[in-house]
């Protein structure tokens, strides 16, 4: 019986000195936590200091995790005095520092492995993807045109017709503007860093974003501006991970002045952009450069988003673009004339303001119409031929439907609070309005299963396909269920179409 006590026993001095080393590292880390803290400034702590865990403490090395390359370089590139006199401060002076970083395997196998990194051996590693420092003399491929470039030579991708000289200002969209207006003349210079600009469909956010590049480019030619829709970003880095090229993908973007990337919200969900668009944020955001942000939705009610990145969109201003009132509609309406030269009664400018409301976009759409049937016609442009328009134009726009207004539409219906809904209850009442809004998102929306599920409490793209056949297979069977069903795509079908 003595015999097997043994191994138990030391089994537990084993974990005794285990647990007694784990204090130690950790106690050691946080007192280098707090001379750190007090050498950088706030932000850059929690940025660079926070995400890092101590792992271990062997023979006066301590090791820390990183959570990528990128922060890893940064750290030595920053840094590493301060690293190397603190780790000396608490170790002695043979204390050494040691990074363990798990990276994403770009090889065949795919799985995730460890580096370990003394200070500044990053390029002496031969089997880890390595991303070299940037020089901006190299050949770097252009994810827009061609690979070999120089900063020069990056084309902006900025619509010239978009400028603040034709983007009319008013109270729904002063705040705005003028932020806008404030960093075309200082880019990276304004506390306006990142400058996010929210608001609905049509309301200007894309001719805003545009008209600040436009005036950074007129006024400093010299800056690397660039304009990239969020989805054509997306595919760039995927196409980067294919062909095994992220590091030139990532220095492309780090060599801009000014980067614009537009619809932010289509990066929901997808983890592995967000965590690169990540890295060059802070790149950017630390050598000043200036980046520009348009998004459906406030920070705050964005989901599927890391809060790390969200938390940094709040770090410089958030304005709003609100649906425009009547006279900035006229005013609108009248510079689109201007601009096209062409001349309309004061009544009909009046009568088309007053019944478009909530879309600069169908606003300028539904004059051009009025003049194109007019002159395709051969007919005058009078007050009755206007009303015959709209009332087409209206009737015909089918408005874009969004996955929160289908999930108010539903709670609405059933007369539940919309927390209930996103929340984890398996309530068989609270599961079948779920169960809803997830078929009609599905049917009604561009947007994928797992962004659906996201919008609906967390839930995977499995759920949501559940949901949706269960809502088919109850359709066939329960006919109270079925009449549900008719009501809820009334109800949306009546905002749909007006």
């Amino acid at each position: 019986m003595k015999a097997k006590t043994k191994p138990t026993s030391a089994r537990k001095t084993k974990a005794k000195e285990a647990k007694m080393q784990k204090k130690n590292y950790e106690k050691v880390w946080e007192n280098c936590l707090k001379v750190f803290r007090d050498n950088v400034s706030p932000q850059n702590f929690k940025t660079w200091f926070e995400p890092i865990k101590p792992i271990k403490l062997e023979n006066n090395v301590l090791t820390i995790e990183v959570p990528s390359q990128f922060v890893y370089e940064w750290l030595e590139e920053h840094y590493i005095a301060l690293l190397r006199k603190t780790i000396k401060s608490q170790l002695g002076r043979d204390g050494k520092l040691e990074y363990s970083i798990l990276m994403d395997s770009v090889g065949a196998q795919g799985k995730p492995y460890t580096i370990k990194l003394p200070g500044k051996t990053v390029n002496k590693l031969k089997n880890a993807p390595v991303m070299a420092p940037l020089n901006l003399n190299a050949t770097i491929k252009n994810p827009f045109v061609i690979p070999g470039l120089k900063k020069i030579d990056i084309d902006s991708q900025l619509n010239p017709s978009y400028t603040f000289e034709n983007f009319i200002e008013g109270d729904c969209n002063r705040l705005a503007r003028s932020a806008g207006y404030a960093v075309s003349q200082k880019p990276g210079g304004t506390s306006f860093n990142p400058l996010l600009v929210y608001g609905g469909v049509g309301l200007g956010k894309t001719h805003l974003a545009h008209a600040i590049g436009v005036e950074i480019k007129d006024k400093i030619p010299q800056k690397t501006v660039l304009y990239v829709p969020s989805d054509r970003f997306m595919n760039q880095f995927v196409d980067s991970v294919k062909s095994n090229s992220q590091n030139d993908f990532v220095h492309f973007y780090q060599m801009l002045d000014v980067l614009i990337i537009d619809d932010i919200q289509f990066l929901a969900g997808k983890e592995r952009t967000q965590d690169v668009f990540f890295h060059i944020f802070n790149h950017l955001h630390q050598n000043n450069k200036q980046i520009i942000l348009t998004s459906d939705k406030a920070p705050v009610d964005l989901q599927g988003m890391e809060h790390r990145l969200l938390s940094r969109f709040k770090w410089g201003l958030s304005a709003d673009l609100q649906n425009p009132d009547l006279e900035t509609r006229i005013a609108i309406l009248k510079k689109k004339m201007y601009m096209e030269g062409i001349e309309l009664p004061t009544d009909i400018v009046d009568y088309i303001a007053y019944s478009i409301t909530n879309n600069i976009r169908e606003l300028e759409g539904a004059l051009i119409s009025i003049v194109a049937q007019a002159s395709l016609n051969n007919k005058p442009i009078t007050l009755e031929l206007a009303k015959q328009m709209i009332d087409k134009f209206v009737k015909n726009t089918v408005h874009e439907i969004s996955i929160d207004y289908i999930q108010k539409v539903v709670c609405d219906y059933f007369e539940l609070p919309l927390e209930l809904l996103k929340s984890k209850t398996r309530k068989r009442e609270v599961v079948q309005a779920r169960q809803l809004a997830m078929y009609f998102s599905k049917n009604l929306t561009k947007s994928s299963l797992s962004n659906i599920g996201i919008h609906c409490g967390g839930k995977d793209h499995a759920t949501v396909l559940h949901a949706c056949r269960t809502v088919g297979n109850l359709m066939e069977t329960d006919k109270k269920f079925k009449s549900y069903v008719t009501d809820i795509q009334k109800r949306i079908n009546i905002s749909r179409e007006g």
